[in-house]
């Protein structure tokens, strides 16, 4: 990554996700980010995780990969105004980096991260086993899918789904009326990829990976409740984001996101997610915890 990125840079869809993830740097410790002017209520919570955690990544030597980060979504960030990422060097150890991240839009922090890096060691290994899904080459597209169920897709939703970074794949069908939820457990997969290549920086996967981690882990919660496409009955936002980063990955490779809830009470939804590689590696291990608060009629 150059350091320096503009909203109006041109390319594919994975272009422009490196571009986002690619900060400016103000000062020592502060950088900048554009957020896309999309026609949301709010930033996407994936893109400033992402680009928190690229700020954490820039005030390290390199060579310690991330292995865990924790964080809040404390206010809605705003489409189209750039996003200023202050990094706290907190602690620079043997083995250990631990970075705190603050996210400000228009003098108001909007989100704060702390990510811990580790220089790889050796050790024992296990893992629980990726479960038996289909190859992503024989589901649909998730942009196919919803074009077949609706005919065409209206114009602001043909124009995103241009700009999706991500080829999303179901394991399962999706269900588009509540007749359809019968039986349905909090549990959903995806098969996910950057659409075109991402270079080679290993941070630039991590993050592009930390993006993708917001975008379908809230379906295991509303699948026992609502049709994930069609009209929403809650309004939903994020609470809180942990990740642990296990084994080395690129993004623009095929990862299984295995989803479930344990627990939904008091307007909030509580989502693990598992990623794995096509050869059955637990690569990153998600928590989030959701707001679904009933909309008033």
């Amino acid at each position: 990554m150059t350091g320096a990125s503009s909203p109006a840079d041109s390319g594919g869809p994975a272009e422009r996700l490196v571009d986002l993830l690619d900060l400016e740097r103000i000062e020592e410790n502060i950088f900048r980010g554009h957020s896309p002017d999309e026609p949301l209520q709010r930033v996407f919570g994936g893109q400033v995780a992402g680009q928190a955690l690229v700020a954490a990544g820039r005030t390290t030597d390199g060579e310690r990969p991330v292995h865990s980060l924790h964080a809040y979504f404390l206010r809605p960030g705003v489409p189209g105004v750039p996003i200023v990422y202050q990094v706290e060097r907190v602690r620079d150890g043997r083995s250990f980096t631990t970075r705190r991240v603050v996210a400000v839009q228009r003098g108001r922090t909007i989100f704060n991260l702390t990510a811990s890096f580790h220089r790889g060691e050796p050790g024992f290994e296990h893992q629980v086993p990726m479960p038996g899904v289909p190859d992503p080459e024989s589901l649909p597209k998730l942009v196919d899918e919803i074009r077949e169920h609706l005919g065409s897709m209206p114009e602001p939703l043909e124009r995103m789904a241009r700009r999706q970074p991500f080829d999303i794949r179901y394991v399962d069908r999706l269900r588009w009326s509540a007749r359809d939820l019968e039986g349905v457990e909090p549990r959903s997969a995806v098969w996910m990829r950057a659409v075109g290549p991402l270079g080679d920086d290993p941070l630039v996967h991590t993050c592009a990976v930390t993006y993708a981690s917001d975008m379908t882990l809230l379906d295991a919660v509303r699948l026992p409740v609502e049709p994930l496409w069609g009209p929403r009955g809650f309004d939903m936002a994020s609470l809180d984001h942990a990740m642990w980063f296990h084994r080395p990955f690129r993004a623009d490779e095929w990862f299984l996101y295995q989803q479930e809830s344990p627990v939904a009470t008091g307007a909030r939804g509580l989502a693990r997610g598992q990623i794995y590689d096509r050869r059955g590696r637990l690569l990153v291990s998600v928590m989030q915890e959701g707001l679904f608060r009933r909309k008033r009629d």
